[in-house]
């Protein structure tokens, strides 16, 4: 029975993980969640699993969750309880799926500790990809993409070499406005901006999608997963999200990944890998679905992913600047505190600002990440 750590257990990817925990009792055993302030669903969750342990943002949370679980669960709260989430316990999985940059380094943790990452948290490597690659080599920690797009070319890698790789092609569902000009992006608003028409994502994710920034990210987390060069990662608008993703190799062959759009399915790959054991996921039927279209990626349509490539390429502090910016820009707009395309203009205008530090260590992605959020907050539009 393969024993599990959760970090961000009660968001999308925590909440289906645990539907393929449920479905599959006989192989995992939930060994510690951490999760923010959703202490409600954390409690639920708590007493459904029985795990040793759970984690919440603050004191507060963890005073209010204790007494809502089942005697015997610890309960600890900040820093220290992602810690113990990620590396303080027996799992040998732990499951990174804490929205943003704060997973950073309590996958970090988890990774020192020779736990084997399921990795869902973009961020990690969009802001230390260097740094975490490289401590996963020398700890022989493997790092399993939960990502939809990851997971494909994770597959479609499957016995082939990466030096026989010509390109790798994620695929965009183009998100909630992929079917508007830029003109008709003038004053939509955040529950437009929310209503994806493929996957069932969490907020932040979901405004990341219309804007392409999540796409954004996951290039340059597929130049770290898969230790290729931008000039080979490419992105190709798929509306039917069905091809999750291809990879072409020189010989001029490609293989493609396909599936429903169900995030259940390549969760469990990361959980099971090598094997398939059956899914609660629906089965794809082409013949009833008909056709799939594709249309090439326009970068000024979307400039966001414009600017996650030429962030890659810059390299150094620079990935994690896009990142930051990008969370607190989105945040502001989840507010209602600016517009839609005002996301995008803060993001480049902080990259703007910023001047990049080469290959560094964390001290210095922690500062950039700082000076981007300030700068971000206070950029004007």
């Amino acid at each position: 029975m393969k024993k599990l750590s959760i970090l961000g257990s009660t968001g999308s990817i925590g909440t289906q993980t645990l539907d393929i925990v449920a479905f599959h009792p006989e192989r995992f055993r939930v060994e510690a969640l951490a999760a923010g302030s959703n202490v409600e669903l954390l409690a639920e969750q708590a007493r459904k699993f029985r795990p040793r342990l759970v984690s919440v943002a603050t004191k507060a949370h963890a005073e209010k969750l204790e007494g809502n679980i089942p005697e015997g669960i610890t309960v600890m709260y900040g820093e220290e309880g992602l810690r113990a989430v990620a590396a303080e316990n027996d799992a040998s999985v732990v499951v990174s799926a804490m929205v943003g940059s704060a997973g950073c380094e309590p996958t970090l943790a988890a990774i020192e500790a020779g736990k084997a990452i399921a990795l869902a948290n973009k961020e990690t490597l969009v802001a230390a990809g260097h740094i975490v690659t490289a401590r996963a080599r020398r700890r022989g920690v493997p790092l399993i993409p939960v990502d939809s797009e990851h997971s494909a070319i994770f597959q479609a890698l499957n016995g082939s070499r990466i030096d026989d790789v010509l390109a790798l092609t994620l695929t965009a569902s183009g998100g909630s406005f992929r079917d508007r000009t830029r003109d008709e992006l003038e004053g939509v608003t955040v529950a437009d901006a929310l209503k994806h028409p493929n996957w069932s994502m969490g907020a932040k994710v979901t405004i990341d999608s219309a804007t392409m920034a999540n796409k954004g990210l996951e290039v340059i987390e597929a130049r770290w997963l898969f230790d290729v060069d931008y000039d080979r990662i490419r992105v190709l608008i798929h509306p039917e999200s069905i091809i999750h993703s291809y990879v072409e190799f020189y010989d001029k062959s490609v293989i493609a990944q396909l599936g429903a759009p169900d995030m259940r399915v390549p969760i469990q790959y990361a959980l099971t890998h090598p094997e398939r054991p059956l899914s609660p996921a629906e089965s794809l039927d082409l013949a009833e679905l008909g056709k799939l279209t594709f249309r090439p990626m326009d970068f000024e349509r979307y400039p966001m992913i414009r600017l996650a490539y030429e962030a890659g390429r810059t390299a150094g502090t620079a990935t994690a600047v896009f990142n930051a910016a990008n969370e607190v820009a989105v945040a502001r707009f989840l507010a209602e505190e600016i517009p839609f395309l005002a996301i995008e203009r803060i993001v480049e205008t902080t990259l703007e600002k910023h001047d990049p530090v080469a290959d560094p260590d964390l001290g210095a992605i922690r500062e950039a990440d700082a000076w981007a959020r300030s700068e971000a907050k206070l950029c004007k539009f």
